[in-house]
C-alpha cells in the first residue's frame, strides 16, 4: 500500500524511499513487531477468557507438561497472522501476484489450523480435525497456490527445479512440478507443526528461516545480484523479502509472549500457517531444496517421528524414548530451556549452511 507513495517521489523526494525493497522490508519487520506488541496482551486475555482449561495436553506426552503447561491458552498463531498480514499489506507492492499467492497459502493453512484448534478447545480434547481431512484441505490450498505460481512465472522457471551447488542445472518437472510444490508446502507446514512442542522452540527457527529467505528472495529477484551469484533469477520474487520481513517481525512479537514460560501457544493456527509460508516462499524463489537445509531442524523432528512409527510397527521397539526428537531429550532429563536454546543454535548453523549454497556453485 505504502509502495504507491513512490509514484509521488517527483513531488516529494522522501517518497522515493518506498521504491527500495530494503527500506520496505525493514518497515514490514517493525510494523509486524509493533502490531504483535499492541495486540498481544489483548488477544491473550481474550483467549484466556474463552479457554477455561487452555490447550488440551496430550496424556501420552511428557508427564511434566500436564502440570507445567496446563491452562495455557492456544490459538496464539492468530497474533502472528495479524502482524504478518498487516506488515505485508502495508509495505509490499500489492500488484505483485507472488505476494498474494504466498498469503493464500499462509492464511489458508492458518484457517485450517484454527478449525483444528477450535475443535480441540471446545471439545477439551487434543484431537481436532481428522488427520486425513486436514491433509486434504492443505493439499487443496497448496494445489491452488502452486497452480497460480506456475501461471505467473515466466519461461522454464515456471516448472523448473534448481539444484543447490549446480549453477546451470534446472530440472524441468513439467506437470509434476505442481505435486512437488504441494509436497514442499504441506511438508514444511506439518514439519513446523511437529516441532512446536516446547515454549519458543518452533518460532525462533521459523524467524531464522524467514530471515534467510528474505535475503534469498531479494537476491533472486534482483537481476544484477542473481547474475553475480549465478542464481536462477525469478523476476518479481524480490517482493517476498517484504513478506518474509513481516514474518520475522510477527515472529519476534509472538516470541515475546511465547518465551518460557509461555503465556500463549501458537497452536496449529500458527504452526501450519508459518510452515506453509516458508514452503510457499521456497517454491516461488526456486530454493525448495535449500529449504530442507535451512529448515533442517524441522526435517530432523519429522524424520524422528517417521523412524519411531516405522520401527515400532515393524519391530515393536522404539528408537527414541519419545518422539518428536525434542521430547526424547526431555525424557533424558534435559531442561526445557536447554533443549530450546540448543535447537536454536542448530537452526542458526543450518541457516548459514543454506546461505553458503548461494555462493558455492
Amino acid at each position: 500500500m505504502l509502495y504507491l507513495l513512490s509514484q509521488f517521489a517527483d513531488q516529494f523526494g522522501p517518497f522515493n524511499l518506498f521504491r527500495y525493497l530494503t527500506f520496505r522490508t525493514g518497515g514490514a519487520v517493525l510494523t509486524a513487531l509493533v502490531v504483535a506488541f499492541i495486540f498481544g496482551p489483548v488477544l491473550i486475555r481474550w483467549l484466556k477468557s474463552k479457554q477455561t482449561n487452555g490447550q488440551p495436553i496430550r496424556d501420552d506426552g511428557p508427564v511434566s507438561h500436564i502440570v507445567a503447561k496446563q491452562g495455557t491458552p492456544t490459538m496464539g498463531g492468530f497474533l502472528i497472522l495479524l502482524g504478518l498480514s498487516i506488515g505485508t499489506l502495508l509495505w509490499a507492492d500489492l500488484s505483485n501476484n507472488y505476494v498474494w499467492a504466498t498469503l493464500l497459502v499462509t492464511i489458508g493453512f492458518g484457517t485450517i489450523g484454527f478449525a483444528d484448534d477450535y475443535l480441540k478447545v471446545t471439545r477439551d480434547n487434543h484431537r481436532g480435525l481428522p488427520g486425513r481431512l486436514k491433509i486434504m484441505l492443505e493439499i487443496v490450498v497448496a494445489g491452488l497456490a502452486a497452480w497460480w505460481m506456475v501461471s505467473i512465472t515466466e519461461g522454464a522457471m515456471a516448472t523448473g527445479l534448481a539444484l543447490p551447488f549446480f549453477k546451470d542445472v534446472l530440472l524441468d518437472l513439467g506437470i509434476f512440478f505442481i505435486p512437488f510444490a504441494v509436497l514442499v508446502m504441506v511438508g514444511a507446514s506439518n514439519s513446523v507443526n511437529l516441532t512446536d512442542g516446547l515454549d519458543g522452540l518452533a518460532i525462533m527457527p521459523v524467524i531464522i528461516a524467514a530471515g534467510t529467505f528474505a535475503m534469498i528472495a531479494y537476491l533472486v529477484g534482483n537481476v544484477v545480484f542473481s547474475e553475480y551469484l549465478q542464481l536462477h533469477a525469478v523476476p518479481g520474487a524480490g517482493e517476498l523479502a517484504v513478506f518474509c520481513g513481516a514474518l520475522v517481525g510477527a515472529g519476534l512479537g509472538f516470541l515475546w509472549f511465547n518465551a518460557p514460560p509461555a503465556m500463549v501457544f501458537m497452536g496449529d493456527t500458527g504452526s501450519l500457517a508459518v510452515g506453509g509460508a516458508l514452503g510457499a516462499t521456497a517454491v516461488v524463489t526456486k530454493h525448495e531444496l535449500v529449504l530442507a537445509i535451512v529448515g533442517g531442524l524441522f526435517v530432523l523432528e519429522t524424520v524422528s517421528v517417521i523412524v519411531q512409527v516405522v520401527s515400532y510397527k515393524t519391530t515393536g521397539r522404539r528408537v527414541f524414548r519419545m518422539a518428536p526428537l525434542h521430547h526424547h531429550f526431555e525424557e533424558k532429563g534435559w531442561a526445557e530451556s536447554t533443549i530450546v536454546i540448543r535447537f536454536w543454535i542448530i537452526a542458526v548453523v543450518l541457516a548459514l549452511i543454506g546461505l553458503a549454497t548461494l555462493k558455492l556453485r
